[in-house]
């Protein structure tokens, strides 16, 4: 019997990452190539400028400089690139079942903790609620018809509100209709949530609603993003 490898797994190069994340962002961006090329002109025209402007004048000096600009234009359109991505990932969770959940596991940061499950759901009509707990309370997020979501979210205030008293629970409906948050700006509006809980409250606070949220794993739950597939990769 041939002897198993236990060589480890080979992580993409840079550059494969990079074109990956290229071809990503120009699916939803496809003036992306006249972009970064605008960039690499621009860096290029500036050194070159430079060059010109700072004594003393020599053509090797013109030549480094214009290195120079070549190099920054580069670092520019890296970080452009990035910031595109980002946008071409939000252009495709928009509408999607589970983008809520994929934002609240992924986006918040270190001050909240959240997860892509659902925390009530309608497994007829895929309505869900989410939910957040961090530094500016416990965020509720809705996903779906409003209509719909009184129940659900009104439900899950109530645990809340039950087992966390005085901790402030705020409410965030995603879409694009009055009073509701579009994905892509749903991380930033509950980071910028006022910080009324201190770090010892609110482990105590996710220690509480885990314990009464442990008979939602019996629940079925709708399928819904594959963050494998809509995450925009970033080159390392």
């Amino acid at each position: 019997m041939a002897a198993r490898s236990t060589a480890p797994e080979k992580r993409p190069r840079f550059f494969s990452q990079l074109r990956t994340l290229y071809t990503f962002t120009q699916q939803e961006f496809r003036w992306l190539p006249l972009l970064l090329g605008a960039i690499l002109l621009a860096g290029v025209g500036v050194g070159i400028l430079a060059g010109f402007l700072i004594p003393p004048f020599a053509i090797w000096a013109v030549i480094l400089w214009a290195v120079t600009g070549l190099l920054l234009g580069v670092l520019a359109s890296l970080m452009a690139m990035t910031r595109m991505s980002t946008k071409a990932m939000y252009k495709k969770l928009d509408g999607m079942p589970g983008a809520a959940g994929h934002v609240l596991s992924t986006s918040l940061g270190r001050n909240w903790q959240g997860s892509e499950m659902p925390v009530g759901v309608n497994p007829k009509t895929q309505e869900a609620v989410y939910r957040a707990i961090g530094r500016g309370g416990v965020a509720i997020v809705g996903e779906g018809a409003r209509g719909r979501l009184t129940r659900l979210v009104n439900e899950e205030r109530s645990k809340v509100q039950r087992v966390a008293s005085g901790v402030p629970v705020t409410v965030f409906y995603v879409g694009h209709g009055d009073d509701e948050v579009p994905i892509a700006k749903l991380a930033p509006a509950i980071k910028a949530l006022p910080k009324k809980v201190d770090r010892a409250t609110m482990a105590a606070v996710i220690k509480r609603i885990d314990s009464v949220s442990q008979g939602l794993a019996s629940l079925p739950i709708p399928k819904g993003v594959d963050p494998t597939k809509v995450r925009a990769p970033r080159p390392r």
